[in-house]
């Protein structure tokens, strides 16, 4: 195949105008020559004899009359045992390699490859020859941490093909020949552990899509209990600076009930990135108790990088994730902060001097958004198992609000609403999730009437709360009292949790479902007070002792013995008739 050469028209900030003689396609990769340097860029626009790039490096220097080799492929990742425990950035070069090579200061075009090419893996064959295979099942598995990593057929394969060879088991490298196809018009080809696919199309080799309706136990309570998320569901944490997004992700990657976490920085701010990637090596994963980056990988890209590299980010992230769900696993993608990649989308937009929309954000920006979330899912695949990506993504709304365009285009696609409060941050009300403003679509883990039971009297007790900050306690009767304390029970022993004890900071499904049922009868239980001093003290010394019971292992004996003197402290209060 030719090479296509171009020339540089106009260069206005990461985007460059190129005329070119022959054909080129939409996404494809160029490379800016600038001397020694090939500088990355992407086709995203293409009018007449002339494309629109947007440059993943600094293009200080870019002149006018300058070189672009296209290259015929689009923007791709490296698909292959060795994804895991990798911190790439966007554009998938492994960035410990890229620091050793560059230093302190990473230097322009330097691309290096994704994953090591010298080691070697521990190949074991499950197809035979003579077997007819179609794109996306299993020729053989690699050991890679604590999963059975599947060596598939490429993606891109239409049709059947035949094994006409296959490897013994033993050790090979990514790029060593491990299996030779047959198409059905006779020609071989070579098969490698490594295989390449484009971030901009979804890989789609299974039977079937189907609805999330099974919970992703996260053991945060108030996520589960009241705005649970699915396996195979998306769901969004719009909320301000400092509000715990972080903590509330690192919780999330550390005790959600899947196999593979992946961690997309999209724009955060370098101090952010920064604590994650020192955080997550030190987290220890519950299930095999291991460092947690062992099931883990991060692609991390700065807001001091080029905003081009934002997008590219999101999209590697995605992709690796649909590859590991084709072996059938579960992957949680966590995009931080996806208002950061609308704002790359909003300068490019700009200077590609499109017709703005609402606070000059592309008018495209809802069906792009929802382009995103929908490649996440729960599929069916080819062996009957299943897989599912779970996508969450943090919004940052300027001033927390949610009324902004990023904000309003993700609720629209996504299944589940997690609002951080500032109020609530502020008064160390840790999940700081609101739960008034948030929702969810998903089935809970809990029964749902006691669930709807429990969020009326959420927001009763809150509208008496608000209402004695106008006519004071001697204004409110001790039915409404005893409804607001209720609340601020409920709040305050369910609602958060302690991150930092062993115990509280993550609560299984079987004790949400024994504690909410627990407390619900709490609740329920019609009290009797002399008067609001009286029911004031009882609330507390309750609050007190169920937080105590939180931080006590479930197997305890110390744990039914506690249960046991709550529900003797409600039953004294209570009317027995």
């Amino acid at each position: 195949m030719n090479k296509v050469n171009g020339k540089i028209t106009s260069v206005n900030g990461n985007m460059i105008s190129v005329r070119f003689d022959e054909a080129v396609s939409l996404n494809e990769v160029g490379y800016a020559i600038l001397g020694e340097v090939k500088l990355m860029a992407e086709v995203i626009r293409i009018r007449g004899t002339e494309a629109d790039m947007q440059v993943f490096e600094d293009t200080k220097d870019l002149t006018i009359d300058g070189i672009v080799e296209f290259t015929g492929e689009l923007l791709s990742v490296e698909l292959g045992p060795g994804l895991l425990t990798q911190i790439y950035d966007g554009l998938q070069n492994p960035l410990p390699q890229l620091a050793e090579k560059c230093g302190f200061f990473l230097e322009r075009g330097v691309y290096l490859d994704a994953l090591p090419r010298e080691t070697k893996w521990a190949f074991t064959p499950t197809a035979k020859v003579g077997d007819t295979l179609t794109a996306g099942e299993t020729l053989g598995t690699v050991p890679e941490g604590i999963f059975e990593h599947r060596v598939m057929v490429p993606f891109n394969f239409d049709g059947r093909y035949t094994v006409e060879s296959i490897s013994a088991a033993g050790e090979f490298t990514v790029s060593e020949v491990i299996a030779q196809l047959k198409d059905s018009d006779g020609k071989i080809h070579d098969i490698t552990m490594l295989q390449r696919w484009p971030v901009k199309l979804p890989i789609t080799a299974y039977t079937e899509r189907l609805r999330p309706t099974t919970p992703m136990t996260t053991k945060t309570r108030i996520i589960d209990t009241f705005f649970p998320v699915a396996l195979g569901g998306t769901y969004c944490i719009p909320g301000p600076f400092g509000a715990g997004k972080t903590v509330l992700q690192q919780l999330t990657s550390r005790y959600a009930d899947v196999d593979i976490v992946i961690i997309a920085a999209c724009g955060e701010r370098a101090g952010e990135v920064v604590e994650t990637l020192r955080e997550f090596p030190e987290l220890t994963d519950p299930r095999t108790g291991k460092s947690l980056m062992e099931r883990t990988v991060i692609i991390c890209n700065t807001s001091s990088m080029p905003v081009a590299s934002r997008e590219s980010s999101v999209y590697t992230a995605v992709t690796i994730a649909g590859y590991y769900r084709q072996m059938g696993l579960n992957v949680l993608l966590l995009a931080d902060s996806t208002s950061r990649w609308a704002q790359a989308l909003r300068e490019t937009s700009g200077r590609l001097e499109e017709i703005p929309g609402e606070e000059a954000f592309p008018a495209y920006l809802e069906s792009v958004i929802a382009g995103f979330y929908e490649r996440g899912g729960i599929v069916t695949l080819k062996d009957g198992t299943t897989g599912s990506i779970t996508i969450g993504g943090t919004v940052s709304p300027a001033g927390g609000n949610f009324d902004e365009p990023v904000t309003q285009a993700t609720l629209k696609v996504v299944g589940a609403f997690h609002g951080l409060s500032r109020a609530r941050s502020d008064a160390r009300r840790y999940p700081a999730i609101d739960p008034l403003d948030s929702w969810s679509k998903y089935p809970s883990i809990v029964d749902e009437t006691q669930s709807n039971m429990a969020k009326a009297l959420l927001r009763r007790g809150t509208e008496i709360g608000q209402m004695m900050k106008v006519v004071g306690e001697e204004g409110t009767s001790i039915e409404d009292f005893i409804i607001y304390l209720k609340g601020e029970y409920l709040d305050s022993v369910y609602l958060q949790q302690n991150a930092f004890n062993d115990v509280d900071s993550a609560c299984s499904a079987e004790r949400q479902q024994e504690v909410f049922g627990t407390i619900c009868d709490f609740l329920e239980a019609d009290m009797n007070f002399a008067d609001k001093t009286v029911a004031r003290t009882f609330f507390h010394k309750l609050a007190q002792t169920t937080k105590d019971w939180n931080f006590i292992e479930m197997e305890s004996p110390e744990y039914k013995q506690v249960m046991t003197k709550l529900e003797t402290m409600v039953a004294e209060v209570s009317n027995n008739e």
